[in-house]
């Protein structure tokens, strides 16, 4: 009988706890910023002590945030960051915008809005993929540079062998651009659709696919018992209804063994679904192949890097590398931007205590309300739901924004909404960007 008000406490006390802490970290901000301006920044040379940042995700992205604005003015450290694409790539809405046409330019941000080299000397960004570390450098892949580190932060995240539509496996945007259009179309032209997985993109595609060409059939095949099987049943039940309210088929407890062709998929039941177009939203893992050289004992058994609370790997020869975001083995349920951030904090927070001569003390620990998940059920619906594993809170809404929240991250990303030179310079058409 209490348990949805006690969430309801619960959740209350985690956004006061949350907002108290973007307060606090707010003024010390402020306050490293007026030294600044009061003393002058450290002169650009005498930075020589680096601070590498491998990706720059959600995760990754945050911790240079925090590091570059929140140095002291006197530190011998930089932040160097190691990202080979173009563009941040908001992933989170790309199977809605690999089924519907006209948005695929929102779903890459410009970087630069949040993070810039100010004080000089502070930042340097290179575009480029590391393919090698050691204990005390990481070796890119283009230029063949080493790089050497005093502290390493591997925030790569996750990767999808097959790409589209949960990642886009293409480091420019007009390419990642180019591959889902090439989706959108795939989609439109064929008749049967068999979409294999039952996680949130499986969903999410199916549904849309279903919305905007309701003549088409559409097949979802999903390995578990319940589509959405990794959250509250109340979700589950959503999500069936409005997969099953559209007219997708949902086959479950199933899976793909065999593709004999292009136009047919056998299933482990020995049941074969012909059809013109398979879209696979399952294969995620960790991308953490770069450290499994250096210390193959930290890379658990399904690719995640193993960390202590600190974010420290779990290597005690490695006390300056950390890890978080996706590829950090922290037992989060729901892995998102929210908690990926909240690891940034906390590894950002250590780093700055060892920049001031402190050991590490600022530990991660999982809140449930980090798990919330926003699921789309077609063009003009969705579902949030909340859960702490005893009990869960779920909220229906109509959709009416087809790019859902994609100019919200650009503006938290510190960019004008789809204002991008990048594509101006390229003399992209305004008709093509601006929608």
């Amino acid at each position: 009988m209490l348990e949805k008000p006690t969430l309801y406490v619960k959740l209350a006390g985690y956004v006061i706890f949350v907002l108290y802490s973007e307060l606090r970290r707010a003024l010390k901000t402020t306050w490293i910023q007026r030294q600044a301006s009061w003393f002058g920044p450290v002169a650009p040379s005498s930075r020589t002590r680096n601070i590498v940042i491998v990706g720059a995700s959600f995760a990754g992205n945050h911790v240079a945030h925090l590091l570059t604005t929140s140095l002291p003015p006197n530190s011998p450290y930089r932040v160097i960051v190691i990202e080979p694409n173009s563009h941040f790539q908001f992933t989170w809405v790309l199977p809605k915008l690999c089924v519907i046409k006209g948005h695929e330019h929102k779903a890459f941000i410009p970087y630069g809005g949040t993070v810039f080299n100010k004080p000089e000397g502070v930042l340097r960004w290179i575009q480029d993929r590391v393919t090698g570390v050691t204990k005390h450098g990481v070796t890119l892949e283009k230029s063949n540079e080493e790089v050497p580190y005093d502290i390493l932060v591997i925030a790569t995240g996750s990767g999808v062998e097959k790409g589209l539509p949960s990642r886009v496996n293409a480091t420019d945007k007009l390419q990642g651009m180019q591959l889902m259009r090439e989706m959108q179309i795939d989609i439109e032209s064929a008749k049967t659709v068999v979409i294999v997985g039952g996680g949130a993109a499986g969903v999410e595609v199916a549904t849309d696919a279903k919305a905007l060409y309701p003549y088409k059939n559409i097949i979802l095949v999903h390995s578990r018992k319940v589509v959405m099987h990794r959250f509250g049943s109340g979700l589950q039940k959503s999500a069936l209804e409005g997969l099953e309210r559209l007219g997708v088929e949902v086959i479950l407890g199933e899976r793909v063994v065999e593709n004999r062709s292009k136009a047919t998929v056998t299933l482990t039941s020995g049941r074969e679904l012909e059809c013109d177009l398979i879209v696979n939203c399952t294969g995620q893992k960790p991308s953490s192949e770069i450290l499994a050289n250096l210390s193959p004992s930290i890379i658990s058994p399904n690719g995640h890097i193993k960390v202590k609370s600190t974010l420290q790997v779990a290597d005690v020869q490695l006390p300056n590398v950390y890890a978080c975001g996706d590829v950090a083995n922290t037992n989060t349920p729901n892995p998102n931007a929210r908690s990926a951030m909240r690891q940034a904090a906390v590894v950002a927070d250590n780093i700055l205590l060892v920049a001031r001569g402190k050991d590490p003390r600022n530990e991660y620990a999982n809140y449930w309300p980090d798990g919330v998940i926003k699921l789309t059920l077609g063009l003009d619906r969705s579902v949030t739901h909340l859960g702490d594993g005893v009990s869960e809170l779920l909220f229906k809404s109509k959709e009416t924004d087809e790019a859902l929240m994609s100019a919200m991250c650009w503006a938290r990303m510190g960019q004008k909404p789809f204002d991008d030179p990048y594509m101006k310079e390229r003399n992209v058409g305004s008709g093509m960007v601006t929608r």
